[in-house]
Parts: C-alpha cells; structure tokens; sequence
C-alpha cells in the first residue's frame, strides 16, 4: 500500500466523480465571473450612463481576471507560474471571442431598448451579454479541462 500525503479535495463533496466535481467548480467561476462583470455593466449602463458597448469591454476585462485565476488554481488545480503562451494567451483568446459576441448582442440589444427607460435599457442589455456568454459557455469548458489547464503542475483531485 501506497501511502501519499493528504492533498485538498478542492470542494468535491464525497461520493461525487471527479469530472462532475471539476463542473461544479466551473460553474461556480462562471457564477463569480458572470456577477463581477454584470454589476460592472448595471452599473457602467445604469447608473453612470456609459454607452453600453463601451460599458461591456470593461464589465468584460473585469470578470476575466477572478475567472483565469479561479479557474486555473481552483477548478484544474493548476500549481506554479502560468504559462503565457499555453494559458494566458489562450485565455485570453477565449475572453476576446466572448467579448466580441457579447458585445455585438449588447449593441443589438442597446440600439433596440434605447427609447425604453434606463432600467428596461439596463436589463436588456444585461440579458444579451448573459445570452453570448452562455452559447460559449460549454466550449469554453472543453478547452479549458482539455487543452489550456492540462499537464506538468496540475493536481488531481483526491476522490
């Protein structure tokens, strides 16, 4: 018998695989990335009156940071310094094709709601960035679980 020092479990709860466990840490990140750049953008749209395309780059560079790192660290266990050409750059990459389709569903949304009042103006264009992100959302996660977080410095979850 083989014996290993005690490694963290990363949150999986006990008698769930470690695949379903990886997803559940992932959306979690999606839940914290989505929420930070959704308050960037309500409040950037609705409150100070950004133009909304505008509003969304930022709400976007902002929500990109905890989701690398979170990510990285805790959804795929990823140990030592980043690689930026095999994680950041393609991160990176991801988050660019995100903010291009989130943006042009922004734009649609904002130019269709503008005689609306800013709360309505506010949701809508709220709900066109959710709607662009989510369509990204599963590929995303196939390429971070098979390609970016992969290899040398990754630790697998104890089962």
């Amino acid at each position: 018998m083989t014996t290993t020092s005690a490694k963290p479990s990363l949150g999986a709860p006990s008698g769930i695989s470690p695949r379903l466990a990886t997803l559940l840490r992932y959306c979690a990140v999606s839940g914290v990335a989505t929420g930070t750049s959704l308050v960037t953008l309500g409040i950037l749209v609705g409150i100070v009156g950004t133009n909304a395309t505008l509003a969304n780059v930022v709400a976007t560079a902002v929500g990109t940071v905890p989701s690398f790192e979170l990510n990285r660290r805790w959804v795929w266990a990823q140990q030592g310094r980043r690689s930026l050409v095999r994680q950041v750059i393609p991160f990176s990459a991801l988050s660019f094709a995100g903010l291009v389709l989130s943006t042009l569903a922004v734009k649609v949304a904002a130019d269709h709601t503008a005689s609306l009042g800013r709360g309505w103006h506010t949701l809508a264009v709220e709900a066109a960035n959710v709607a662009a992100y989510g369509i990204l959302w599963v590929l995303q996660f196939v390429i971070l679980d098979r390609v970016l977080f992969t290899g040398p410095g990754r630790r697998r979850p104890v089962e």
